[in-house]
């Protein structure tokens, strides 16, 4: 089992930390993905034979690091999802930068970071 770091668990879902470079599902690549490390941790934590429910509600590109939110059950997952379509569901993004940014990404950030 990889190493996860778990900030949050109850009965219905549970937040953990994404690390860089580890895609949120399965893709073409086969690599190990959040999904799959967070079904496992749950099957060994609670000794569950057979397969685990895990609901992907938000996604993080493979590149990004993070916070991220899964559903324990179908129904967490569902009122989830709702909350993510209604914007009810907020995201805060930070950027860390090494160095300069070109004017071209400086006008990228303006047009997608609130200030």
């Amino acid at each position: 089992m990889q190493n996860l770091k778990v900030i949050y668990e109850d009965n219905h879902i549970i937040v953990v930390e994404k690390p860089v470079n580890i895609p949120s599902q399965a893709d073409k690549t086969g690599d190990v993905d959040m999904l799959t490390i967070i079904k496992e941790y749950l099957k060994e934590k609670y000794k569950k034979p057979g397969n685990v429910y895990l609901g992907l509600v938000h996604r993080l590109d493979r590149p990004v690091g993070g916070v991220m939110v899964f559903a324990k059950t179908s129904k967490a997952a569902s009122r989830l999802s709702e909350q993510v379509r209604e914007k009810v569901f907020e995201k805060t993004y930070l950027v860390v930068v090494n160095g300069k940014m070109e004017e071209k990404k400086r006008k990228f950030r303006r047009l997608f970071i609130k200030k």
